[in-house]
Order: C-alpha cells, then sequence, then structure tokens
C-alpha cells in the first residue's frame, strides 16, 4: 500500500491557498494567474512538467494545474509521478477533449480536466468547487466509516476494502463511492452526481460522471460489463445497489 503525502490542512480562511500551474504557453499560464488573482490565493508557475514535479517535492501545494503538452516531461507523466506521493487535487488542461485524454487522464487520478479555451469565470469556479470539497465545507450528513454488501468506506482514513481486501482508489473515484455509499439504493441522475460529488453549481462536461463510474466498476465489480454494484437505471442515472434489499 503506497503512502500518500496529505493534502495540508485549509479550513481556516485567512490561509492562503497554494496553486501550482503548469503550461508552457505563457499566455495561458498569464491567464491561469489572471483567473486567480485573488487574495485567497499564492500561485506559483512553471513551464514544463519536471519542472511541476520538482517544485511540488520542495512545496506544499493544495491545488495542482497541467497542461497536457509540455516539453521534457507532459501533464499526464507529471499527473502520474505527484499522484504516486499525494492526494492533492490535479487539473488537467487540454486542447485536446477527446474521450480518449479523458479517461488517460483519469486513469492516472486526475480529478477536472479543462479544454482550451476556457473563460476566467470557468477556470475560477471549478477551482473553488475543488478547493470547497477538500477543505469539506460541504460535508454531507452521513457517518464517517460506511458499509453496503462487501464494500467498507472508511472515510477519515481514507480507506475503501471489498471483502476484506485493500482497493486503490483516486480522490474523486473515492468521493464518487462514498456518495453513493452514503445513498444507497437511491438513483442519481448525471447532473446531480456532478454537481454533489464535484461540487459545481452548473451543468457542464457531465461526461466526467460516465468515465468515474467506468473507472470504479473495473475497481469494485467481479465483471465491469456486467455491473452488479454500482447499477445504471436507464433513462435515468446510477445508484449503488444495496445489496441488503
Amino acid at each position: 500500500m503506497r503512502l500518500l503525502r496529505k493534502t495540508r490542512p485549509t479550513n481556516d480562511p485567512r490561509q492562503r491557498r497554494r496553486i501550482l500551474v503548469a503550461d508552457d504557453d505563457p499566455s495561458i499560464a498569464q491567464l491561469v494567474k489572471t483567473a486567480l488573482r485573488d487574495p485567497r490565493y499564492e500561485v506559483t508557475a512553471v513551464v514544463n512538467g519536471l519542472q511541476a514535479i520538482n517544485q511540488f517535492r520542495q512545496t506544499t501545494f493544495d491545488l495542482v494545474i497541467l497542461d497536457v503538452m509540455m516539453p521534457y516531461v507532459d501533464g499526464f507523466e507529471a499527473c502520474k509521478r505527484i499522484r504516486d506521493t499525494s492526494d492533492v487535487p490535479i487539473i488537467i488542461l487540454t486542447s485536446r477533449d477527446g474521450t480518449d485524454d479523458v479517461v488517460h487522464g483519469f486513469e492516472l487520478g486526475a480529478d477536472d480536466y479543462i479544454t482550451k479555451p476556457f473563460k476566467i469565470a470557468e477556470l475560477l469556479a471549478r477551482v473553488e468547487a475543488i478547493l470547497r470539497r477538500v477543505e469539506g465545507r460541504h460535508e454531507r450528513l452521513a457517518p464517517p466509516v460506511l458499509d453496503v454488501g462487501e464494500i467498507h468506506i472508511d472515510k477519515p482514513r481514507h480507506l475503501v476494502t471489498l471483502g476484506g481486501r485493500p482497493i486503490a482508489l483516486t480522490p474523486m473515484e473515492f468521493e464518487l463511492l462514498y456518495f453513493l455509499a452514503a445513498n444507497a439504493g437511491q438513483v442519481f441522475d448525471r447532473e446531480t452526481l456532478f454537481r454533489e460529488v464535484w461540487g459545481y453549481e452548473y451543468v457542464g462536461e457531465t461526461n466526467l460522471v460516465d468515465v468515474c463510474v467506468r473507472r470504479l466498476r473495473e475497481k469494485i465489480e467481479d465483471e465491469p460489463s456486467k455491473p452488479r454494484r454500482i447499477v445504471t437505471v436507464r433513462g435515468v442515472g446510477y445508484k449503488l445497489a444495496d445489496m441488503s434489499e
């Protein structure tokens, strides 16, 4: 089991949130810095994935924003290396919005992605949503430890086991599973999951939900192509089957 460097506690509203941005395009880097020009944030900008990895090893950050196409080490590889040692939230910036890129980003542990060109308001909204989720300002009234069938979830320890066997989940996969488990048997449409799990107040790229569900199924289903735990309710959405029913 790998040991992850946890994100630093950021519940103190007076504490500035440190954000690492890696993009080799100066105009994009400046746009991100402009979007996050706020007393609440302290932005460090680098120009490639290798610099991002080295900077991350030297300083504790609350959020990492990585461009995909960068020299030396691209955003995907940087995401992988950072995720190997930390559960810090990661946003991928990409000019390629194909499903393969989205899936690959999630496989490596990214929490979200934004397609270029993007609006300052969109980036700011997503950054704020992720930080709110991490800071626990919208903690749901659910017990810290949940059991649904063979699935055991220990939220404080960020631990999931299936039949006693540890399951390695990315932070977003964990959040989705915890939410579904806290409401086992209840069906949620994609827009609701997007809002409740990702924390956004508007409906955007809800295909993120489908990608995350697919990845989660690959980890907790005996036959991912014939899921019996995370069930699709045709025309409605998804639910975690209440195995006690």
